[in-house]
């Protein structure tokens, strides 16, 4: 099974057009990061496991390796488990061609004995190829409470990397960043009430710049303290 794109496969997943590495403040990760660019290009390590908790960015750098892999000429797939599960493993048949497989929320199907099964045929088949298999989940492999001790073994092979969530001073840094991005005027000090009044969570934060991104196009008008308590009611 081949593909000229990393998401032209016969499943309704897509990646989010800005879950990119540029997209992405990577400082305390910058290992993380490199070490997946290299999977984009096939490089590097042949098996690669990242885990974090909710929005410290492990979905995000999964689709920022299969926009990466794209203009390089790798083939790939972004897999979201979670969205996926009830397909059954049946999904990854076939998978093993591709030269990049990205696993995310592999925790949700933990415990299920198809699952777990599927998955460690597939990890087998993935590594006889020779191709990248990268996996994102909540916790390290040896919390995640596999009930097929072969899988569970296999999932600790390769390199492990926690995903390292970012502080206050970062987080406002990437906020500032990703609002340029999108081409909003944005002063720190909007940038500090939306930390200070908003979710901390970085997928959220994302979400609300998309949402002031929208209403300050419509309304043509700059993002300042006043606009968003009248667009959010922060």
């Amino acid at each position: 099974m081949t593909t000229n794109h990393p998401f032209q496969i016969p499943l309704s997943v897509g990646l989010h057009d800005d879950a990119r590495f540029e997209n992405f403040y990577s400082q305390g990760n910058e290992l993380i990061c490199a070490s997946l660019k290299a999977a984009a290009h096939a490089e590097g390590e042949q098996f690669i496991y990242i885990w974090g908790g909710e929005g410290v960015g492990c979905t995000h750098l999964l689709q920022a390796v299969c926009h990466e892999a794209d203009p390089a000429g790798t083939t790939a797939a972004y897999l979201p488990l979670d969205e996926l599960k009830h397909m059954g493993g049946g999904i990854l048949d076939g998978m093993e061609y591709l030269d990049l497989v990205c696993l995310d929320s592999i925790d949700v199907v933990v415990g299920d004995k198809q699952w777990e099964e599927a998955l460690f045929h597939f990890f087998n088949r993935i590594r006889e190829q020779g191709n990248i298999l990268i996996i994102a989940a909540s916790s390290a492999p040896r919390y995640l409470g596999i009930n097929l001790p072969d899988l569970a073994s296999r999932l600790s092979w390769g390199v492990v990397f926690q995903v390292q969530a970012l502080d206050d001073a970062t987080k406002l840094k990437a906020i500032q960043m990703r609002a340029t991005a999108r081409g909003l005027e944005f002063s720190e000090d909007v940038a500090r009430y939306l930390l200070h009044r908003a979710s901390r969570n970085m997928n959220d934060l994302t979400s609300l710049l998309d949402t002031l991104d929208q209403a300050s196009l419509s309304a043509k008008r700059k993002v300042t303290i006043p606009f968003i308590k009248e667009v959010t009611g922060l």
